[in-house]
């Protein structure tokens, strides 16, 4: 997949960075190429629901965020994505230390682009697949009346 715009890292950090409600969540970008990201988080007690297992917002909040990254990676410098609808499957409860996602478009159309994220838990070395979401994201263009 080719990016719009070469300078979509860039763009891709400031997103994380201006997104309060994700870094009060405390979700990291790990990485990010055309058309996919990687996003990490150290897991914490608030996290956790009353079973002690992670709560299924703090699971859909990182698959969305970081299917979000994965598509806005292919926009141009003056678009944008947001998300339109999602699926999410929880496939097994989440513990341990972290979670991960990483998230790949899998259609990038002029309007609508679909990408897959999945979730996995780690504890030690060991790593399994939680979730998994389908997020349809809309591209819109910046300074656009919605």
């Amino acid at each position: 997949m080719t990016p719009k715009d070469p300078d979509y890292q860039t763009k891709i950090g400031e997103l994380f960075h201006r997104a309060a409600f994700v870094r009060d969540v405390g979700i990291e970008l790990a990485d990010v190429g055309p058309g996919w990201c990687e996003t990490t988080l150290a897991l914490r007690p608030k996290h956790f629901q009353q079973d002690n297992v992670v709560h299924a917002g703090v699971e859909a909040t990182i698959a969305d965020h970081t299917a979000g990254a994965a598509g806005n990676s292919l926009v141009g410098a003056d678009k944008y994505v947001l998300t339109a609808e999602f699926k999410i499957n929880f496939l097994r409860p989440a513990r341990g230390e972290r979670l991960s996602c990483r998230a790949e478009v899998l259609k990038a159309g002029r309007t609508l682009i679909v990408v897959e994220s999945e979730v996995f838990s780690h504890e030690g070395d060991a790593a399994k697949l939680v979730a998994k979401a389908v997020v349809t994201l809309a591209v819109l263009q910046t300074n656009q009346d919605d």
